[in-house]
C-alpha cells in the first residue's frame, strides 16, 4: 500500500506501529487498522518481560522456521544478533533440539517450539523441563509465544511480505 492510498486511519496507525527498520509488516496489516493494532499490541506484551531475550528468541525463530516465514526469521536473526547470538546459534534453530551444542534448557525451548507445531500440544517431560527454570507466568508466556509467532507467520507467509532491503533470512 503506498502512501497517497492509504485512509487517514491507516497512516495514523502506521505511524504508531513502526519503530526502526521493520516497515513492511506493518504497512501491509495497516489494510486493516484495528486488527493491526491488536494483533501488534498482543506481541508487544508477550514480548516484554517474563522470558529471557535469548529464550524468547529461539522460540521465536525456531517457530518461524518451522512456518517457513523467511520474513521473520529475517527479523529476529536480527534482533538475535543484537542480543548476542551467533551462526552456530542459529545452525542449532535451523537444526532442532537434537543438534549438537545446545544447552539442555534451550534444547528443551527448541522441542517446546516443535511439539507446539507438529502436535499443539507440550509433552509432559517438556513442561516439567521448562519448569525447572520457569514459573508459572514465564510458562504461559512461552507457549502464547509460540502460538502468537504461527499467528505473525501464517499472515506473513499468506500476505506475501516482502522482506525489507538489507534483510536476510536464515534459510539454509
Amino acid at each position: 500500500m503506498d502512501e497517497g492510498s492509504r485512509s487517514p486511519r491507516q497512516a495514523e496507525v502506521i505511524a504508531e506501529l513502526v519503530v526502526g527498520p521493520t516497515v513492511n509488516i506493518y504497512t501491509t496489516l495497516a489494510r486493516s487498522p484495528e486488527l493491526a493494532l491488536a494483533m501488534v499490541t498482543l506481541g508487544r506484551t508477550l514480548r516484554a518481560g517474563g522470558i529471557p531475550e535469548r529464550h524468547r528468541e529461539i522460540l521465536i525463530l525456531r517457530t518461524g522456521w518451522n512456518c517457513g516465514s523467511e520474513y521473520e526469521q529475517a527479523q529476529h536473526r536480527r534482533l538475535g544478533l543484537a542480543i548476542g547470538m551467533d551462526e552456530e546459534d542459529f545452525r542449532r534453530i535451523r537444526t532442532g533440539p537434537e543438534a549438537p551444542g545446545w544447552e539442555p534448557f534451550e534444547a528443551a525451548l527448541c522441542r517446546a517450539a516443535d511439539e507446539l507445531h507438529g502436535g499443539h500440544d507440550m509433552s509432559d517431560a517438556t513442561w516439567a523441563t521448562l519448569a525447572q527454570r520457569y514459573d508459572e507466568h514465564q510458562l504461559i508466556q512461552a507457549t502464547m509465544l509460540v502460538g502468537y509467532y504461527h499467528l505473525v507467520s501464517f499472515v506473513l507467509n499468506t500476505l506475501r511480505v516482502p522482506l525489507e532491503p538489507g534483510a536476510v533470512p536464515d534459510d539454509e
